[in-house]
């Protein structure tokens, strides 16, 4: 059964209030956004959620049609054949053959062993046949930070301004000397099961850390300019698709998107073992088309 919670329609000051967010990112200016009553779902699609989609309709993804996924080093489940090289101002990622989703750190490994983490290894294209055969879509980047922020006002992150409150971990990411060294402060390496976190003010998890989200718009740095306030959609070009929330990688020395406000972007066909995807319930008010 499909986890979700209901975010109220409302008025929200979207962006990056701290001057923390990178340039070229496009996190500023802060600006008003009106949105109507969503629901989104509570948690990253799982391995076990997507199997159900696989299952019923033979779906294969960019991944496997490629026949190969980026895998973070340390996780590598490959023989050294099937890896394939390393991304280019990234060494740290391994190109490896038959890395995918049902695979999510190389050919031996698999998702039955890790059900109720999120799926990885999955295009924005690959998300949007999800949501087709489920009946959702993806969120759009001002949902996606609306829910996000759980009701907090112009917060740093999800549930407050701390990163850690008390010293509690509220999230997956990099803890020690990346990408060399993980101490594992949080518990985890690579992914961890939704849920292993505490929720923000609107009952979602994982908002932060983890995986990527996919969301449904155009990347355009400089779109913050001029976006509408009423349930803005995204630009309709732009260099990439938005991603939002930082992944079980992301560190302050050099990725802190982690912030509610940051943001990135990826080609749409593009697949990697950080990126994964939750999806929104459609309704006849509607306007976003994936």
């Amino acid at each position: 059964m499909r986890d979700e919670a209901l975010v109220p329609g409302g008025t929200f000051l979207m962006g990056d209030a701290f001057g923390e967010g990178y340039p070229a990112d496009g996190e500023t200016p802060v600006h008003k956004v009106r949105l109507e009553a969503f629901r989104i779902d509570a948690t990253a699609v799982t391995n076990s959620m997507f199997a159900e989609f696989v299952a019923s309709t033979g779906y294969r993804t960019e991944a496997q049609q490629y026949g190969s996924s980026a895998v973070f080093h340390l996780l590598s489940a490959a023989a050294r054949p099937d890896i394939l090289g390393t991304a280019a101002g990234a060494p740290w990622w391994l190109n490896i053959r038959g890395a995918d989703w049902a695979h999510p750190t190389g050919p031996d490994s698999h998702w039955q062993d890790i059900p109720d983490h999120p799926v990885i290894h999955v295009s924005h294209h690959d998300a949007l046949a999800y949501c087709v055969w489920a009946g959702r879509r993806l969120p759009t980047e001002a949902e996606w930070e609306y829910a996000a922020r759980g009701g907090l006002v112009s917060q740093r992150f999800a549930w407050g301004n701390e990163l850690t409150p008390g010293g509690e971990h509220r999230c997956n990411i990099w803890q020690g000397t990346f990408p060399t060294s993980n101490t594992l402060d949080d518990g985890h390496l690579g992914t961890a099961p939704v849920k292993s976190f505490p929720p923000n003010g609107y009952g979602l998890f994982d908002m932060a850390g983890n995986v990527w989200e996919w969301c449904a718009d155009w990347f355009l740095p400089k779109y913050y300019r001029n976006s509408p306030v009423d349930a803005p959609q995204g630009p309709t070009i732009g260099s990439g698709r938005v991603m939002r929330g930082g992944s079980y990688l992301c560190h302050a020395s050099y990725c802190e998107r982690y912030r509610v406000a940051a943001r990135t972007s990826n080609t749409p066909d593009s697949s990697s073992g950080n990126c994964g995807f939750r999806t929104v319930a459609r309704t006849e008010s509607t306007v976003v088309d994936n």
